[in-house]
């Protein structure tokens, strides 16, 4: 019989696994999308509008999951939108890890004066509702994928900051940084070298999360017509433009919709999983 930790580990191989191979599907489409496109994801045709789904009556060979109300193939526009979700999880995921994760490891690190700037910073920075933020944000910067990554970052570094500040303090109290402080370490090189590596987990698996909260930022905000260019395919856009036509074809709403939560799902699934996996007290 398996043990508590065993449980545990065989439940985050699972997560890592499952949510690992749809996240691999998800950059693999948005790579190759110009490769595996079937149809050209802004062409319109009035005369194919509303198709449905290849396995139901009135479809046409070559829309497998219908089209949309000018005529545009669904799986295209899918495909084509995974781009912009990869770019705005990459870009302002992996901006927002760095900003937040130096200031938290600062602030739980060197404590003092340093500690109360940040973490009062971080208070009044986290009063605003994040989704009013954004929108406030992308309304003063503009449209664009640009300004959409940009308002991520700045709403989202205190997530990092808060969680890796609160882990470095731990670390800090451990017997292996006071030893390191004995064997003549600088500060700074013990931030980096002893503490960085113990908290490193934990910002990876926060990291797959915040990837996730971007996707999703960006999908409201092109629900809302605050992202990028309309032409551009976003599953925020697609799923405002197919709740208009729930009744007609409801295959415009409901494709990209599993796409957003499947991915947003996997995302966080994968953190949770690494953070199962890497925890040293689960381990």
């Amino acid at each position: 019989m398996l043990d508590g930790r065993g449980l545990i580990r065989r439940r985050a191989g699972a997560r890592l696994w499952l949510s690992g191979l749809w996240l691999a599907l998800f950059v693999l489409a948005a790579v190759l999308a110009p490769l595996i496109s079937p149809q050209d994801p802004l062409a319109q045709d009035l005369m194919l509008e509303r198709l449905p789904p290849a396995w139901m009556a009135g479809s046409e060979p070559g829309y497998w999951l219908g089209t949309d109300s000018l005529g545009r193939d669904v799986l295209t526009r899918i495909i084509y939108g995974a781009q912009v979700a990869l770019a705005v999880a990459l870009v302002a995921g992996l901006a927002t890890c760095l900003i937040g994760s130096a200031l938290g490891l600062v602030a739980g690190f060197y404590r003092g004066w340093a500690d109360r700037i940040i973490s009062r910073i971080v208070d009044i920075w986290m009063a605003f509702p994040p989704v009013l933020f954004a929108i406030l944000l992308i309304a003063v910067l503009g449209t664009g994928l640009s300004s959409v990554i940009l308002a991520i970052v700045i709403i989202d570094w205190t997530r990092f900051c808060r969680v890796v500040r609160a882990e470095t303090l731990n670390q800090s109290k451990m017997d292996y940084v006071h030893s390191a402080k004995v064997a003549g370490f600088t500060r700074l090189r013990t931030l980096l070298a002893e503490i960085l590596p113990n908290v490193l987990p934990t910002i990876v698996a926060l990291l797959t999360l915040e990837m996730g909260i971007a996707v999703i930022v960006e999908a409201i905000l092109s629900f809302v017509n605050l992202s990028i260019s309309t032409d551009q395919p976003t599953w925020g856009g697609m799923i405002a433009e197919g709740r208009t036509s729930i009744h007609q074809a409801w295959w415009v709403l409901v494709f990209p919709l599993i796409a957003l939560f499947f991915t947003v799902l996997s995302f966080a699934q994968f953190g949770e999983g690494l953070r199962e996996r890497f925890d040293p007290v689960l381990r």
